[in-house]
């Protein structure tokens, strides 16, 4: 703080340089403040709402939907061919020429249908069974020429295993536990997640003849059947090149009732050529986009899927590939990954809710997709009902489900609009406590789970992770006033919250400490405090119900005291505290836990925290000011601690002086007369607040005005009259700074609600010390700007603190009351 010894007049006037965190920038309790709510509609941060975008990169999977159509029009082409080719075989030439026709050509016609006809059947049953294999994970695959490369001994073993099914089902089991264990390798932390046995068949384990083994699996049924219809179709290639190449169909120039046999030949050959080449069409497009386009992988990389994400895209794509063949080839074209892991949650597969969970985890928390997906979650009630009773499952089986629907809620719960849906499920709330694990070990530590009465196979449970999880949806849900009110009637759930809250000594003062750690307590705090600076009824309830938890106060002391390698949890608890003292009870409450004022004055004087950590300081001055508002008791255990010329030097250091001011202040009006002569050296302050009132920060001018108007009450007329010799400042330029006070703030401010009211009060003071002073407040014009004070007031100036835009602690006298006091004694002279 810089000043000079002039007069308050012209260019030499006394300034002082004041830093912006001193100066108490930011909202705070001493003026009003809208709610923070989060803004309904936006999307995350970085996600791409740009309209030149293109739709396929908002939604890859499209590409596969494209994929299927198209599959689909070959498919049904095919199908469309064939079935004419059989038409007209049955027809034209077995119904019309059987008996006329050769013996080769009777035999090939009859050849080509058998095989198409197995064909056709083999294709039917192969999407059956191939969408079939994904509803298990590690059974899903994608059949192609390659994996016709890979079987080479398929044959050979298919031999074997019919003699021999108990060595195939052996190897079988080999081969499964392969593919689960690289399944395993896919799941967080490499852990195992084993199933308890099912009460139903596995469908890809069902042996659908008793001593045929591996080869009559249902998991190996696509296989066989992609082999016969690749034979089939090739088969039919042959066959209908061979014989319209020969055109070996005889002499019918002798018979004219075979004259239009030859013709009749070649379009049944054409037909069942042109079927098995758009069929093997089909198949080569299906190789070319499966394995050398790598169709599938691009879409699960664009989808931001790992490497398990490959089942789900498979699962998809063969779910719009069936919808495509069953149905119109436009039905696929309806699907999307949002809509599809919504369906598959409310399957009654464990293994379809995982994929569903995976694909609503991933695509809530990206960038890209996280606004479309949210929003489309948010407007569905039963799939918000959904992920609500799935943060209720406690089996150990199921923790990777009940992790990701945790995750999906707290993605959901970051928008206030869908945070209401969230919390008007009946039960939704109980069901987010559920995640918060609490225990103390025998030495108390909080936070640590307690093992003693869970079962064995949870020793690997994620409890912290799970707590985590909850205390960061509590978070987003208590941005908005009606969920506060949910959180806090929620039986058992402050306890809860609290109860985290509680660290040790060794815990905050280790070197070595998590950041898991840190994260747990930090959450806890920023919820408690969000619940504490509730504003209106709702809150007065939520800091009633936390102040009277035996265990809220102390665990804010433990913090203050041992966390000095934590400022950002001091500060947090700091302003737990500074909300909480919004109420009478839980102020005297605070103040009688012992080291509370203590350790608030030893962070506010500390002068070795690093300038990025002067927020503390700041902090704690404010929780100070709060707790000697209005309470006579707390007042004099802040003076019990010898701390008055602290805080008189403190006036001076730009980081301290407001809340200083205030403190000094509140120490001055309410500390009673039983503390007049603790409190009678406040008067070394008037210097210092006479300067402070010239600042132009309104905020530091409003509180030395407010500081100066107590401080004069403990001045004699000499006393004062040496100050203003001392300051070089006259009688007549402080009163035409309160004037010229009331003259710019003509309107109450928001950033200086009390300002007038300090003013005036100022001015009392001065006009009562001296006649002389009347004289010239009434030449400067102050009776014409009093009755402007009385027409312009509002509610605002009449509370010292406020509780957003709720005025907490009326000033006991009104700003009116002042206003006549000060016409009273201008008007007397």
């Amino acid at each position: 703080m810089e000043q000079s010894p002039q007069s308050f007049q012209g260019d030499g006037s006394v300034r002082l340089t004041i830093a912006n965190s001193g100066s108490g920038s930011g909202s705070t309790l001493f003026e009003p403040h809208a709610e923070a709510t989060t803004p309904v509609g936006l999307g995350r941060p970085g996600s791409n709402n740009s309209s030149s975008a293109s739709s396929t990169s908002l939604a890859p999977e499209k590409k596969l939907t494209l994929f299927a159509l198209r599959l689909a029009t070959l498919e049904k082409a095919a199908s469309g061919v064939g079935t004419l080719a059989f038409i007209w075989a049955t027809v034209v030439l077995l119904g019309g020429f059987s008996i006329k026709l050769g013996k080769m050509d009777f035999w090939f016609v009859t050849t080509i249908l058998l095989i198409e006809g197995t064909r056709i059947f083999s294709r039917s049953r192969e999407l059956e069974w191939q969408h079939q294999s994904t509803w298990w994970i590690a059974d899903a695959g994608i059949y192609s020429f390659r994996a016709l490369k890979s079987s080479s001994h398929f044959l050979v073993r298919a031999v074997k295993a019919i003699f021999h099914p108990i060595t195939s089902i052996g190897l079988q089991s080999h081969h499964d536990r392969q593919v689960k264990e690289s399944f395993n390798t896919a799941r967080p932390n490499n852990r195992v997640v084993q199933k308890f046995p099912s009460r139903i068949w596995a469908t890809s384990d069902v042996p659908l003849l008793p001593y045929a083994g591996w080869v009559f699996l249902s998991r190996n049924i696509s296989k066989l059947l992609y082999w016969l219809q690749l034979l089939s179709a090739t088969a039919c290639v042959t066959l209908s090149l061979l014989r319209l190449i020969q055109q070996d169909y005889g002499d019918f120039s002798d018979d004219p009732d075979k004259k239009n046999q030859k013709s009749a030949l070649n379009i049944f050959y054409g037909l069942a050529l042109a079927e098995a080449l758009l069929f093997l069409t089909e198949k080569a497009y299906w190789e070319w986009k499966v394995i050398y386009c790598k169709i599938l992988e691009e879409v699960n990389r664009e989808c931001e899927l790992d490497s398990s994400g490959m089942v789900s895209i498979k699962r998809f794509f063969y779910d719009a590939f069936s919808r495509c063949i069953n149905g119109s080839i436009f039905d696929g074209l309806k699907m999307d990954l949002v809509s599809f892991a919504t369906e598959l949650l409310t399957s009654d597969s464990f293994d379809e809710q995982l994929m569903g969970a995976r694909i609503l985890k991933t695509f809530s928390v990206s960038a890209q997709f996280s606004k479309d997906t949210l929003q489309k979650i948010g407007t569905s009630v039963s799939v918000i009902e959904r992920l609500v009773e799935m943060l209720n499952w406690k089996d150990p089986q199921e923790e990777e489900i009940r992790r990701l629907a945790a995750e999906v809620v707290s993605e959901l719960s970051g928008k206030k609009q869908n945070s209401l849906r969230v919390t008007g499920i009946p039960g939704a709330v109980e069901s987010i406590s559920s995640l918060l694990y609490v225990g103390r070990s025998s030495n108390g530590a909080a936070g640590e789970i307690c093992l003693k009465n869970i079962i064995c196979d949870r020793e690997n449970y994620e409890f912290s992770a799970f707590s985590q999880l909850g205390l960061r949806i509590l978070k987003k849900l208590a941005r908005d006033h009606d969920n506060c009110g949910k959180i806090g009637s929620t039986r058992g759930l402050l306890p809860k919250i609290i109860d985290f809250t509680h660290v040790e000594e060794r815990l905050l003062r280790n070197e070595s400490v998590t950041e898991s750690q840190v994260r747990t307590i930090k959450l806890s705090l920023q919820v408690v405090k969000m619940l504490a600076s509730t504003t209106g009824t709702t809150g007065k309830l939520l800091r009633r119900e936390i102040s009277e938890i035996v265990f809220t106060v102390s665990n804010m002391r433990d913090i203050l005291q041992y966390g000095d390698k934590h400022p950002v949890l001091q500060k947090l608890g700091i302003e737990i505290l500074t909300s909480l003292a919004l109420e009478d009870d839980a102020a005297e409450r605070i103040g009688r836990t012992g080291r509370i004022i203590k350790e608030l004055l030893r962070i506010f004087f500390k002068q070795e925290m690093r300038e990025n950590d002067n927020q503390v300081r700041v902090s704690a001055g404010e929780a100070l000011a709060m707790l000697a508002l209005e309470s006579k008791y707390n007042c004099f255990r802040i003076l019990k601690f010898n701390v008055l010329y602290k805080l008189i030097e403190a006036l001076e250091e730009p980081v301290l002086c407001v809340n200083s001011a205030r403190i000094l202040r509140n120490l001055c009006a309410y500390s009673g007369p039983e503390c007049f002569l603790q409190v009678k050296g406040i008067t070394t302050a008037a210097a210092t607040a006479l300067k402070g009132i010239k600042s132009e920060d309104n905020k530091l001018q409003e509180v030395m005005i407010g500081l100066a108007a107590q401080v004069f009450r403990f001045m004699s007329s000499e006393e004062a009259a040496m100050v203003f010799d001392q300051t070089h400042i006259r009688n007549a330029d402080l009163a035409e700074k309160l004037v010229q006070t009331l003259q710019t703030y003509e309107y109450p401010q928001i950033k200086v609600p009390r300002i007038r009211r300090f003013a005036i009060e100022l001015a009392i003071c001065m006009m009562k010390d001296s006649k002389e002073n009347i004289h010239i407040f009434k030449k400067l014009g102050m009776e014409k700007e009093l009755p402007n004070v009385t027409e312009t007031t509002s509610e605002l100036e009449n509370f010292n603190i406020f509780s957003g835009t709720v005025g907490l602690i009326r000033h006991r006298t009104t700003i009116h009351s002042l206003v006549d006091t000060a016409l009273e004694l201008l008007a007397a002279v």
